[in-house]
């Protein structure tokens, strides 16, 4: 059957690897990869015949899975975050670089071209790890997940002039010449499909839409993705590179949404066989060898990374739990990697030892983040404990003593409903928040306002904690909340304590820190709905 028989065999082995990769708490793509391996010519048991003829489909896997990443991309993300994420962002990607670089140079013995590349791979995180990581922990609304996608984007779109440069490392003494051109050539046609993706395509969508047809729907948006991508091929710039700037240029458009519904079946598909393929690659001979090396490298990436992250986050004025937060969540290396990795060696810009050095790498880290971030929470709690208390700064303290008053941690909807309530009942209320913009315009008669953090001792005793008789945590930011119920319940044991939680597997942790009652708004929200339908169903059967 030729290729038929090996795409049926990656497939299959795709599920039992993303199966087993399910039951370990591990990203599929890990699974997919160690399928890869299983099925590739490196290792016994069924191989595939056709590689070539799988990894020209990879290429097309490869352009789906960019163009559906660039519909992800949304540039409003990008507006709560926008000074960390569009001058740190390149900060970051730039020193990272450097570093890998130069570790690679110096301690790795590799050709300056070589350790570049290698360079660029470690400073890509994982859009997909940290996305799927901050879902399942209930934190995707939190400032420092805005901070984190933040980067991602910044990341994403580095990978265009990565993509460019790159290849031509293998000439220094013609590279600006080389670079020049390829830069000029990428910046008109660029500007080509900018300029007919913001003006005809979606004309072009639109008509098909008016037909009612989701069948030429999906086929016209595929069509977008691969054929942008084959005509930048054609002028001599990556078929990824154009595929993921034709997502980029539909992500701001209407129908955004409704291709990115359709494509993804598509796009895991073809998705599987480009990280099988990948897989495919890997050399298992190769880590036994180099054991030492590949465990020293990833360490040395966790911690790097880590580092680099938490202190260009924190030197853009975020600070708690943020700094640790976004730098062990993105310590990660990203599936982007594997893009420019299969680039490198199909051009003949890495050698074999290290796209295998660099492959294992990026496994290796992806496989460990969620653990890794694990650990955010308890090592900022430790470093904000074991850190001499400074004092706030622009805090209004209430001049007079309080007792029997209600504080209410947090501003948004939710802490103004519930401050007006308190406030209806005739109840003294202190807000505390630690976002300045909230506050500044509030003067209504029994209300004091405390600009700062929740769970800094400092505020909580500026709040007078001690004397207050019921404390209310309404701000979705889980981290804080956990933080802030544990140190208030220090303080006063006996202070009732309703705190916010995201998902119900957060109930426990927060009640063994000292809650008194747990909120959770989206189940109280279905059972008023619940509720609600009941009556109008009983007054419909009336």
């Amino acid at each position: 059957m030729g290729i038929a028989s090996d795409f049926v065999l990656i497939v299959v082995a795709g599920l039992f690897g993303g199966l087993l990769a399910r039951l370990l708490r591990l990203p599929l793509l890990v699974g997919y990869v160690a399928a890869g391996v299983i099925v590739g010519p490196y290792t016994a048991g069924p191989t595939v015949a056709q590689i070539h003829d799988i990894e020209l489909l990879a290429e097309i896997g490869v352009a789906l899975l960019l163009f559906s990443l660039g519909l992800e991309i949304s540039f409003s993300d990008l507006k709560p975050v926008r000074r960390v994420a569009l001058i740190g962002g390149p900060i970051q990607v730039l020193v990272t670089l450097a570093l890998a670089a130069s570790v690679g140079i110096y301690f790795l013995h590799i050709p300056i071209p070589e350790a570049v590349w290698l360079g660029a791979m470690i400073s890509l995180s994982s859009t997909m790890v940290v996305l799927k990581t901050l879902a399942a922990s209930g934190r995707t609304s939190t400032l420092a997940s805005r901070v984190m996608i933040g980067f991602l984007v910044i990341q994403d779109l580095a990978v265009i002039p990565m993509l460019i440069i790159l290849p031509q490392l293998n000439d220094l003494d013609n590279i600006l010449p080389k670079l020049g051109t390829a830069i000029g050539i990428a910046a008109v046609f660029l500007a080509a499909v900018v300029l007919i993706g913001t003006r005809v395509l979606p004309v072009l969508l639109k008509g098909i839409l008016t037909w009612g047809s989701r069948e030429l729907f999906l086929v016209a948006v595929v069509a977008i993705g691969i054929g942008v991508g084959y005509a930048t091929h054609l002028v001599g710039i990556s078929f990824a590179l154009g595929a993921f700037v034709a997502g980029i240029i539909l992500s701001e458009s209407e129908f955004s949404h409704q291709a990115l519904t359709d494509i993804i079946p598509l796009r895991d598909i073809f998705g599987l066989i480009f990280f099988v393929s990948v897989g495919m690659l890997f050399d298992p001979a190769y880590v036994a060898q180099h054991i030492f090396q590949i465990l020293t490298t990833v360490i040395l990436i966790f911690l790097g990374k880590a580092i680099i992250f938490g202190v260009v986050t924190r030197s853009f004025g975020y600070g708690n739990m943020a700094p640790w937060i976004v730098g062990l969540g993105l310590c990660q290396i990203g599936e982007f990697s594997f893009v420019l990795a299969r680039s490198g060696l199909s051009s003949g810009a890495l050698s074999k030892p290290i796209y295998d050095l660099a492959l294992t790498c990026t496994i290796l880290t992806m496989a460990l983040s969620p653990m890794v971030s694990g650990f955010a929470v308890p090592l900022a709690k430790a470093w904000l404990d074991w850190r001499k208390p400074k004092s706030p700064k622009n805090m209004a303290v209430p001049q007079e003593s309080l007792s029997g008053h209600a504080i209410v941690a947090g501003f948004g909807r939710s802490g103004r409903a519930a401050a007006k309530v308190l406030r209806d009942a005739n109840i003294h209320v202190i807000v505390v928040d630690s976002d300045y913009a909230l506050l500044r315009n509030i003067n209504t008669p029994g209300v004091t306002v405390i600009w700062g953090d929740i769970s800094s001792p400092e505020i909580l005793h500026a709040a007078q904690v001690d004397h207050a008789s019921i404390l209310i945590f309404t701000m979705p930011n889980q981290s804080a909340v956990h933080l802030g119920v544990e140190r208030a319940h220090r303080i006063n044991p006996n202070l009732p304590l309703i705190a916010r939680a995201s998902q119900e597997i957060e109930i426990d942790d927060l009640l063994k820190s000292g809650a008194t009652s747990i909120v959770l708004p989206e189940r109280e929200g279905g059972l008023e709905m619940g509720r609600l339908a009941l009556e109008r169903l009983a007054t419909s059967l009336d």
